[in-house]
């Protein structure tokens, strides 16, 4: 019987924090999976990168790898970067079976963690302030593809009306508008007593920290009204959960990216140029330089996004690229 492994795949920071708390779920993953060798890699800044990942298990024995992205939504790493390392890594081991699951997208199991993760957030607010007096503030990371963006609009909007909030308000981290403080800045004029900031993002780092910075600030312009920061997801029992859903599915075989508003399968409006684009990878400059190393970037480089606006036909490397259609869900040789 095929020996399995599984790797999850994270995006990677210069922030040594963001890089703990992956560390971290990978440790609680582990007791929760006893009969498969795990592994983590990161595309970018951090180490061991996903190629180094992937090899560990091969020298572990394991002739059967489960690549499952450790991020929220399918975005330009999920698309396009993450199938480019498992094609390019499985066309160079002919030998593995490479099955690539799909990214956590909105479940109830991650619902349900954030719901807990906002409680707990007023559960230490100072006053009381009832939920239809509250604005709620989702944020999102925050890409070049709008129908990534989308889901976080579809996050805040279950959220705000199931757990019955005033209203709602969605803002990202970078690349796309309103980042925070322009959201809040406009949000106080509906005249809520409290806005309480969600950040809907797996684990820290510099967007997460300068979503609290300009929270922060913005608060001091308005000392009349309350403003709260809840904590992100992190490694949130149910997240836990969600992961492992993940791995069961891939598993499977059962798990496929909902594909519907790809805009590299579809003609989508204002990206009609991205429908069959090749699919390459576009993270090799800052891949595993560390946390330590100086770089132009910071580490979560939201000037040009998680889902970077390099031409998608330049594969730095001497792999094979990919179209988009045959590979959202790698699966077996090629």
């Amino acid at each position: 019987m095929a020996r399995t492994g599984i790797m999850i795949c994270g995006h990677g920071s210069r922030d040594p924090d963001a890089i703990r708390e992956f560390e971290r779920l990978i440790e609680k993953l582990a007791p929760r999976l006893p009969d498969v060798d795990l592994a983590g890699g990161y595309l970018e800044f951090a180490r061991p990168i996903i190629r180094e990942g992937l090899e560990s298990l091969v020298e572990k024995g394991c002739s059967r790898i489960l690549a499952i992205p450790g991020m929220l939504f399918a975005a330009g790493h999920v698309k396009n970067d993450l199938p480019w390392e498992i094609n390019s890594f499985a066309s160079d081991h002919p030998e593995i079976e490479m099955i690539m699951g799909r990214e956590l997208a909105i479940t109830p199991l991650l619902l349900k963690a954030a719901n807990e993760r906002i409680h707990a957030a007023e559960a230490h607010a100072h006053h009381d302030v009832a939920r239809e007096d509250t604005c709620l503030v989702v944020v999102g990371r925050g890409t070049n593809d709008s129908d990534a963006n989308s889901n976080v609009a579809k996050v805040a909007r279950m959220l705000g009306e199931g757990m019955g909030f005033g209203w709602t308000e969605v803002a990202f981290s970078g690349v796309a508008h309103p980042r925070v403080d322009e959201c809040l800045t406009r949000a106080v004029k509906l005249g809520f007593r409290r806005y309480l900031v969600f950040p809907y993002f797996l684990f820290t780092g510099v967007l997460v920290k300068r979503i609290y910075e300009q929270t922060a600030e913005v608060a001091a312009q308005f000392p009349q009204i309350e403003f709260m920061k809840a904590h992100y997801l992190d490694d949130h029992p149910l997240v836990i959960d969600a992961f492992l859903e993940r791995i069961r599915e891939t598993d499977q075989g059962i798990g496929a990216m909902n594909c519907q508003l790809c805009k590299y399968r579809e003609q989508i409006i204002g990206y009609e140029k991205d429908k069959g684009s090749a699919q390459a990878g576009h993270h090799h400059h800052v891949r595993g330089i560390g946390t330590d190393e100086p770089h132009h970037h910071d580490s979560d480089h939201d000037h040009h996004g998680h889902d970077h606006h390099h031409p998608h036909e330049h594969a730095h490397e001497p792999h094979h690229s990919h179209q988009h259609g045959h590979f959202h869900r790698p699966s077996g040789r090629r």
